[in-house]
């Protein structure tokens, strides 16, 4: 009864949480369409002037390849994330909290390259899309705007990092002790049982199974004797013996 009420006290819980990690993945899904309808945008206006095959994509246009690609696991991820929400399962938690772990780490250290590095930009292959140079010319005219919107990507994926990780443990958890609930098995008796009565059992039996009430019985029968009348060598105790 206490593991029950303790399962029926998480449901609220999870729901909650997973209520809250379909929003930021939905808040989240606005920054990954944009920049993946960015980076279609720089590969059709490359495509009014030049003839775009497949072998042009790497290296001559990696820009809008990186950014399409980054854009298409980004919205897989979120995807993976929003399922595993509703669905609320342990396993297809795994599965969304391992990739956006590793897309938070590598974040991290691209930010952390380009601000310890000052020559970053220099070892970067050449993007003749010329975009390139646009975005970081628009990112320096509005620093503010863009480590403010750069800041709330990056915490608004973490919260969503956390979250999930903490529903999977609670389903975790839940999970174990309904498992642990099953190992065991109460039978449940009645407090009165009417017993019956167990069979008579005679008490004086030879050693090697020779039975005096049977052999009195067998002697009676072939003699001729009345049963009747007869009750000497009988096992009742209140019997007569022959006068």
């Amino acid at each position: 009864m206490m593991a029950r009420r303790r399962r029926d006290g998480l449901g609220w819980a999870p729901c909650c949480l997973g209520f809250l990690l379909k929003l930021l993945a939905f808040l989240q899904a606005f920054a990954a369409v944009s920049a993946l309808l960015y980076a279609a945008w720089i590969l059709s206006r490359w495509g009014r002037h030049h003839h775009l095959h497949l072998h042009d994509l790497f290296p001559d246009l990696w820009f809008p390849s990186a950014v399409a690609a980054a854009a298409l696991f980004y919205c897989l991820l979120l995807l993976a994330g929003y399922l595993a929400a509703e669905i609320n399962n342990g396993c297809c938690l795994c599965f969304y909290t391992i990739p956006a772990m590793a897309m938070i780490l590598i974040e991290a250290a691209v930010a952390a390259h380009i601000m310890l590095n000052q020559h970053w930009l220099q070892a970067l292959p050449d993007d003749r899309t010329g975009e390139l140079d646009n975005l970081l010319s628009f990112i320096h005219n509005n620093l503010d705007l863009c480590t403010w919107a750069a800041l709330a990507i990056f915490g608004t994926q973490a919260l969503s990092l956390l979250l999930a990780m903490i529903l999977r443990a609670m389903v975790s958890a839940k999970n174990a002790d309904y498992d642990s609930d099953e190992d065991f098995v109460v039978i449940r008796r009645p407090l009165l049982v009417a017993q019956a009565p167990s069979p008579y059992l005679p008490t004086t039996v030879d050693t090697r199974g020779f039975r005096p009430d049977l052999w009195s019985s067998r002697m009676r029968q072939k003699y001729g004797l009345n049963s009747s009348g007869t009750t000497y060598g009988t096992m009742d105790p209140n019997a007569q013996p022959p006068q």
